[in-house]
């Protein structure tokens, strides 16, 4: 126990949570993410105005729909940004949309999932590169399937509404092109255009349930998500990505993470890119 926590958080405290997240999200947390744990759970108390882990735990228990959604957005809300891990946009636009306005180019339909898609920069991102990419994208059938197990991160995804130093990464001939000037020259925000917002559809999902999609993706975004999980978790899933992927479907993961005894279903074809193996 930590003398300087305002509130209890014993071992007890913290395996109980650590199993309740396994359970509803497939997460796996270390003893390392302890204090991560402590400091964003600690907020939900403050929140509820509760004295002790203790009363949380049994409103978890008697009464889970009333916090079940906070509980699990408290823990798994992360940052990202935009043109993050950019190589894969460079792919994306240079090799992979190439060869599928070939492939396509009858049934001119193309569908892209980014997978955990957090507060939208890389959905956003995938958007850019499709416009940038496809001279006549609007005569093409092309949709975007954003979704994040948080609810709070896919509102803020769906406003399109993001401070100027989230955006500091991102040229100004693409700022000017795709993002709306603030309405006073010191308001701290920007917003994506339209034109972007219109190819994504924001959606909560937990990787861990059953997906509602019916057809196939052509592309797969899913970074520095499966690092949570645990490999029997990461076997599942990649299995699941391989069936949902199109014969000639492409994968793009985090740099961190890697397939190997995981799955043979996919063929290393660059930095953190697999295709779909035949």
């Amino acid at each position: 126990m930590n003398n300087n926590h305002e509130f209890d958080f014993t071992d007890k405290h913290f395996n109980w949570f650590v199993n309740l997240v396994m359970d509803k999200t497939g997460i796996a947390l270390s003893d390392k993410k302890r204090e991560l744990v402590y400091s964003r759970l600690a907020r939900c108390l403050r929140r509820l105005k509760f004295n002790s882990f203790d009363q949380y735990i049994e409103l978890l228990k008697e009464r889970p729909e009333d916090e079940m959604v906070e509980f699990v957005n408290s823990i798994t809300t992360n940052l990202t940004n935009f043109y993050r891990e950019a190589h894969h946009f460079e792919y994306l636009g240079g090799t992979v949309l190439k060869y599928l306005q070939q492939q396509r180019r009858q049934e001119k339909r193309i569908r892209i999932w980014s997978a955990g898609c957090s507060t939208g920069e890389e959905p956003y991102t995938i958007a850019m590169t499709l416009r940038e990419s496809i001279p006549d994208i609007d005569r093409w059938d092309i949709k975007i399937l954003a979704t994040d197990i948080d609810t709070n991160v896919l509102a803020k995804a769906s406003e399109g509404i993001y401070q100027k130093e989230r955006i500091n990464g991102i040229n100004n001939t693409r700022l000017k092109k795709w993002f709306l000037k603030p309405s006073s020259s010191d308001s701290p925000d920007v917003k994506v255009s339209s034109k972007l917002k219109e190819l994504i559809t924001f959606k909560q999902l937990n990787l861990m349930h059953n997906w509602p999609m019916k057809g196939q993706f052509d592309i797969l975004f899913c970074r520095n998500v499966v690092i949570y999980f645990n490999k029997d978790t990461q076997r599942i899933l990649f299995e699941r990505f391989s069936n949902i992927l199109k014969e000639d479907g492409c994968m793009f993961i985090g740099h961190s993470e890697n397939l190997h005894k995981i799955t043979d279903r996919f063929n290393l074809i660059g930095k953190s890119i697999h295709k779909k193996a035949a």
